[in-house]
């Protein structure tokens, strides 16, 4: 359809410059001058049906690449997000306004090549300055436009706390791989709405369809998990749609996304939580919240556990609580495979998460 419409357009194009152009050119060449072809009533549209023949016969060369053009046009604009466009528009015809008062004053200058020429140039100059500072500027705007309800959010309040709607939570790949945000959102304790952005979808579908079985299972994995959030937990999840073409690392395509919707990026990837920490995003670390919700252990408490395997000291054995905290067992290399009282003797916690030391209890007694 489109490529009809160039070759349309061509044609127009082609005949309205034939009538307006071959005459005059053939009365410069001296083309069959005094005979009928030069009457007014026969040059114009022979000149109408040369131009359209002409350009329609170019049109087949270069109409192909034109709707190529067209088509990359489209499918740029219908990637880029809707704040991006917005901005970038009203900056193009803020700087076209500019460009307009400017122009009205060089128009009177008698010299031909600046009132004809200057105009054009201010024209395009402007409209690309306008571009890039509604485009690049736009995040500023947005917070310009969202001040007032804030301040009017706190003037309904009586005790001057704001009233404001939850962040929208902004899920991350590993985030959806590790599966347990499922189980979060059932319970209820995330607040807002979920973000599916389209890169990390594009992601995770790039991961299920890896030719490694491990990688293949795990992007599977994340693609069940964000049909349960959506289908069967009665949260709200929308898709954002939008990209950032001039950043490649889906990471900081995050951060920007949340800097832009002034949202909350949720992941348990520690190189993430400390970016964000370091360009002053929140972060929800799931991780973070395991560790926060595991069972408090202190020294002398006494438990009941299975020793799986061995140490990596000598007569070490290793056992782990339900929650999968690891539990060094001191001279518990004879108890592997057995279910046995311990005691314990102290808690570490480390950034991997919490480790717990004890000693089996028949071997107190027997002290």
């Amino acid at each position: 359809m489109l490529r009809r419409f160039v070759q349309l357009f061509f044609i127009i194009a082609g005949g309205t410059a034939g009538y307006l152009y071959i005459p005059r050119l053939l009365e410069l060449v001296g083309f069959a001058e005094g005979t009928w072809l030069m009457a007014d009533y026969v040059a114009p549209y022979l000149g109408l049906v040369l131009g359209a023949i002409i350009l329609f016969i170019l049109s087949l060369w270069i109409s192909d690449y034109i709707v190529s053009f067209f088509t990359w046009i489209e499918e740029m604009l219908m990637k880029a997000p809707v704040a991006d466009l917005l901005f970038g528009s009203l900056g193009i015809i803020i700087g076209l306004i500019i460009a307009y008062f400017l122009i009205i004053p060089i128009q009177s200058i008698e010299i031909r090549i600046v009132s004809q020429v200057v105009p054009i140039f201010l024209s395009v100059l402007f409209a690309y300055f306008g571009f890039q500072v509604g485009f690049k500027r736009r995040d500023e705007f947005l917070n310009l436009f969202t001040l007032p309800k804030k301040e009017k959010k706190k003037s309904i309040t009586s005790d001057d706390t704001a009233l404001e709607l939850p962040k929208p939570k902004i899920l991350d790949t590993s985030v959806i791989i590790d599966g347990r945000i499922a189980d979060i959102c059932q319970t209820s304790f995330l607040e807002g709405t979920i973000i599916i952005p389209q890169f990390v979808l594009e992601e995770l579908q790039h991961i299920a369809d890896s030719s490694d079985a491990l990688k293949r299972n795990r992007g599977r994995r994340g693609l069940d998990i964000l049909n349960r959030i959506q289908k069967d937990l009665p949260i709200n999840v929308e898709i954002y749609e939008g990209d950032f073409e001039e950043i490649q690392e889906v990471d900081s395509k995050l951060v920007k996304l949340a800097k832009v919707m002034n949202g909350i990026v949720v992941t348990n990837d520690f190189n993430l939580n400390k970016v964000c920490e370091f360009q002053k995003v929140p972060v929800l670390n799931i991780n973070d919240l395991a560790n926060a919700v595991k069972p408090i252990v202190l020294p002398g408490e006494e438990l009941g556990v299975q020793v799986i395997k061995d140490g990596k000291e000598q007569n070490q054995g290793v056992a782990y609580l339900d929650d999968g905290t690891m539990i060094v067992v001191e001279e518990g290399k004879n108890y592997i495979g057995k279910n046995i009282e311990v005691v314990i003797t102290s808690v570490l916690q480390t950034s991997a998460g919490r480790m717990i030391f004890a000693k089996p209890k028949l071997l107190e007694k027997a002290l």
